[in-house]
């Protein structure tokens, strides 16, 4: 079984300046994730999408395969899935390569290891034997029946009938609200080709606590402190 780990690591950033390349505890955050996709069990293949010559070079310091990235899809706008899709085109119209999954490993994402993706695989392996198509990993902000949505005006929206405001044993649906963290994404090649996405029609959710997905400076301190705490 071939799986290939994809890590979209382009050079530029708004929040953080060159951000993939930020020492975090004295080695550049791109450097966690490849080492958690060269570390796991499961993961046969990992590569660095990117434009960038220095994060090239680091990311095969550290091990991985590079594949270049073209200029237009590497601005501040482009989404993920057409950078995925670049470079499982690009592997098997160079060498045939093929894999059977692909799972996204954000650079952002340091404190997700090898451990935690290959618990993150077995419970997908598992849910895929249940009719599930693709796996992302989550953590829950609770259950609840009384859902809210606030608009970007600031205007709220009901997603139930608060004017009659059932009891919450009464009610008939309750949910378990959770939020991708951005630490594991993956399915089936085929299928990420076939939906244009990573994430297929009907997803299995791998619920951990809160991942810090690194954002903000403040991100980086409660990352460096989670780390140096694990050494």
């Amino acid at each position: 079984m071939e799986i290939l780990a994809i890590i979209p690591a382009r050079g530029g950033s708004k929040g953080i300046k060159r951000k993939n390349l930020r020492p975090i505890c004295s080695k550049p955050l791109v450097a966690y994730s490849i080492e958690a996709g060269l570390n796991s069990k499961y993961i046969t293949r990992t590569v660095v999408s990117t434009e960038d010559s220095e994060i090239a070079r680091v990311s095969e310091s550290f091990g991985a395969q590079v594949i270049k990235r073209p200029c237009e899809l590497a601005r501040d706008e482009t989404k993920t899935i057409p950078v995925m899709l670049h470079t499982a085109s690009y592997l098997e119209e160079k060498d045939g390569y093929k894999p059977d999954y692909i799972v996204l490993l954000q650079p952002t994402c340091p404190l997700r290891d090898a451990k935690y993706i290959d618990s993150a695989f077995e419970f997908y392996f598992q849910k895929e034997k249940e009719g599930f198509d693709s796996c992302f990993s989550a953590f829950t902000l609770g259950t609840t029946h009384a859902k809210w949505k606030i608009e970007h005006d600031g205007s709220a929206k009901g997603l139930y009938d608060y004017r009659t405001r059932p009891r919450r044993q009464d009610a008939n649906e309750h949910y378990q609200m959770v939020c991708e963290n951005g630490a594991f994404y993956a399915l089936k090649r085929d299928t990420m080709f076939e939906v244009n996405d990573f994430i297929g029609y009907n997803p299995a959710v791998y619920i951990t606590p809160r991942v810090v997905d690194i954002d903000t400076e403040e991100d980086i301190l409660c990352i460096e402190k989670q780390l140096a705490a694990k050494s």
